[in-house]
């Protein structure tokens, strides 16, 4: 088990692709701080984990919140004793409908910016001291594929992401001399009971499994061991970078 004794907290891990995540860490041997502001899915999560033997710990948190942020972190240190691991998982997307930008208002654009962005930095934040403690740790957070594709009708959405990269590739250079390795994950259109059924119409799946080399959908098992690898001892050399996980629909 590569994660064995590692502690990792995952934002949004009660529902889709997190709760893909969660799993994923814990079948490694991770103990998994299932973190969700859906906390009701989040206990649901934890207790499938703790059923198969593994550990886990269900938190409420709304990452635009500083101190829902910081008490998550608290949680994990009090419940664990340490913080391995943050998957900045949590994100805006499924509640957003296409518009055109004249159509998008400062509203919608304030709260995709708010939980996208701002609230990968609080959580990193909260984080931050545990991890320099130790001398080491892993951050990943979760980019898009629509970021290299440019995708059109969610302009808020698509920047906010693009900020992603932006924001992992500073941050490693800050946190670089603490030993704390800082990547991101860019996935494809990814179909998941949270985000994506019945969103697409099978006309435009099947335009999508066209365009990808792997010419398959795409599910939250196929993220699973690129978060994992970030997560072990594998990844210590490799920090800033980000990481498209798409079946080939981009290569840069």
């Amino acid at each position: 088990m590569r994660l064995k004794d590692k502690v990792a907290i995952v934002t949004g891990g009660g529902v889709g692709i997190g709760k893909a995540y969660a799993h994923g860490l814990a079948k490694e041997g991770a103990k998994v701080i299932v973190a969700d502001i859906q906390d009701g899915e989040a206990k649901k999560v934890a207790d499938e984990i703790k059923a198969t033997g593994g550990e886990a710990k269900a938190v409420y948190v709304d990452v635009t919140s500083v101190e829902k942020t910081q008490a998550m972190a608290q949680a994990a240190i009090t419940t664990y004793g340490r913080i391995d691991i943050l998957v900045n998982n949590a994100g805006l997307y499924s509640a957003l409908k296409k518009k055109n930008f004249m159509e998008i208002d400062g509203e919608e654009w304030d709260s995709v910016m708010a939980v996208n962005v701002k609230g990968l930095w609080h959580c990193v934040k909260a984080v931050y001291p545990a991890m320099k403690q130790q001398g080491k740790g892993k951050i990943i957070n979760i980019s898009s594929g629509t970021v290299l594709g440019g995708s059109p009708l969610f302009l808020h959405y698509v920047s906010s992401k693009s900020a992603v990269i932006g924001f992992t590739r500073a941050l490693a250079r800050e946190v670089g001399g603490d030993k704390i390795c800082v990547n991101s994950i860019m996935p494809g259109l990814t179909i998941s009971s949270a985000n994506q059924e019945g969103v697409m119409t099978a006309e435009q799946l099947a335009d999508r499994r066209k365009r990808r080399a792997i010419q398959r959908d795409q599910y939250p098992a196929d993220l699973v061991g690129t978060v994992i690898f970030l997560a072990s001892d594998d990844s210590d050399f490799m920090t800033g970078q980000s990481i498209a996980v798409d079946g080939g629909m981009n290569m840069h």
